[in-house]
């Protein structure tokens, strides 16, 4: 039996900001549990909710030294789903009222939490095959692996894999305070190492120091072999692209069922969309103060309200959009603050067509994906995604910008050949992003049931952990 245990700074159900904890939480619940045990360690945050605090089980104690500094270290176990999870306690690294802070805050605590699991191994009793690493926040395990610890007997043939899920994140930081915080010897802090553009680079000892890297779509694993998608990087991305795989993320189906979604008016299958999802809709828009009308079509965004996801192209189309066009748009989440402010102004100015939610709420977001009749995401940039595969699993069409992920996921429809899950456009602008919203809205309204059949077509496509998982068995078949 092959033993993998992941490293994460981040994992559902306990700590989640963003896709990595799903995809960490969700992912080890569907290996073949007769060929690989797959277990979890992630730091043990004082944010964490209260009752999962208390499923933690004291395992052991020890002390390890990061550079000139001797810090304790807590370790704890619970188990979840039948997997094990094993904690990193600190207080005075994962206090606070959230998991990241500022980053020079943080190059210092996930050193600490790096060097802190690869001291935890021999004392916890499972002595991995592989370490999956995932993001910048473990990118110095590698680098700590290869040059330091695997002098130890104990540490001799452990491999790693190195995920990673957004490049342009990367944990960098100058280059003379990381010297002193992790120990390292100069001699790693070089361009062909952890140095990039002056400063260190925890991603870049990932990927230089890591067995093999994945990162979470094809599309995406090639876009960061080039100078638009590398973030910088991707000369390096480039020389190990023989050892770099592209894996979809997978769904929770059931997390995500229309079926079964306890947070929805009127659960919903392929067989009964069209009534079921009328249903959601009217109590939707009765929620959000919308006007109440079955034939407008409702259009819905799930998002960090960032750059990257699109947002600039909305500024520019958004007051035509809802000026001339039939349509109903909702937007939930929050990010910076001229989108915040941009939707809370056409909220405002189109208060029967447009609702503005600055805040996330997970029940809300379920409701959204059940009622809209046509999901956004027109990204700059997108390693994987996981909205538009939800908003399909509801029976919503999306519109997307064919960049990583979206490109993988989302087939185009072809009115000729009758065939697509949603639509797409190619170029990073705002009118042709208009262009295709009106397209979509063409078929919406006047070739009703071809619309139909896209949706369901969506529904029916398999996007669940378990293709994800063999994929993943495959890489680590790859190693011996």
């Amino acid at each position: 039996m092959k033993k993998v245990l992941f490293v994460t700074s981040e994992a559902v159900p306990f700590i989640k900001t963003g896709g990595l904890a799903d995809v960490a939480g969700s992912l080890p619940r569907y290996f073949d549990r007769k060929k690989y045990d797959v277990r979890i360690i992630l730091p043990k945050y004082a944010c964490m909710d209260a009752g999962l605090k208390e499923k933690l089980r004291f395992h052991s104690r020890l002390y390890v030294k990061l550079s000139w500094r001797s810090q304790y270290v807590g370790v704890l176990e619970t188990k979840e789903g039948g997997i094990t999870y094993y904690f990193i306690d600190n207080e005075y690294y994962f206090a606070g009222t959230k998991p990241y802070n500022n980053i020079y805050e943080d190059v210092e605590k996930f050193a600490y939490f790096s060097k802190a699991v690869l001291e935890a191994l021999p004392v916890i009793g499972f002595r991995p095959d592989i370490l999956h690493c995932h993001d910048w926040q473990t990118g110095l395990i590698p680098v700590y692996l290869k040059n330091e610890y695997q002098k130890q007997e104990f540490y001799q043939g452990i491999q790693t894999v190195y995920t990673i899920h957004n490049l342009q994140f990367q944990g960098r930081w100058m280059m003379q305070v990381v010297k002193d915080i992790t120990g390292l010897p100069e001699t790693l802090f070089s361009a062909d190492k952890l140095e990039a553009y002056g400063e260190a680079n925890y991603l870049k000892g990932g990927v230089v120091y890591s067995d093999i890297i994945t990162t979470v779509s094809k599309t995406y694993a090639y876009e960061i072999t080039t100078p638009a998608g590398g973030e910088g990087l991707n000369g390096l991305m480039h020389a190990r692209q023989k050892d770099l795989y592209g894996i979809i993320n997978g769904l929770d189906y059931k997390v995500f069922d229309p079926c079964t979604d306890t947070c929805i008016v009127h659960p919903f299958g392929v067989n009964d969309l069209a009534a079921g999802k009328l249903e959601n809709k009217r109590k939707l828009q009765q929620e959000l103060g919308l006007a109440e009308d079955d034939g407008t079509m409702l259009l819905g965004m799930v998002s960090r309200l960032t750059t990257q996801k699109g947002f600039d192209l909305m500024d520019s189309i958004l007051d035509e959009l809802l000026s001339r066009a039939r349509i109903q748009v909702v937007v939930l989440g929050t990010g910076q603050a001229e989108y915040e402010n941009m939707f809370r102004h056409y909220a405002w100015k189109y208060s029967d067509k447009m609702s503005a939610n600055i805040f996330y709420s997970e029940q809300l977001a379920h409701r959204i994906y059940a009622s809209c009749d046509a999901f956004l995401m027109p990204s700059l940039f997108e390693p994987c995604g996981l909205s538009q595969l939800i908003s399909m699993r509801y029976g919503t069409v999306p519109v997307v910008r064919e960049t990583g992920g979206l490109k993988d996921t989302v087939e185009a429809y072809n009115r000729y050949e009758q065939t697509g899950t949603g639509f797409s456009f190619c170029n990073y602008n705002a009118r042709e992003m208009l262009s295709t919203l009106y397209y979509a809205m063409d078929i919406y309204y006047n070739h009703r049931e071809d619309w139909d059949q896209i949706a369901k077509r969506g529904m029916t496509r398999d996007f669940s952990w378990e293709q994800s998982a063999r994929e993943y068995e495959k890489i680590y078949d790859m190693l011996s």
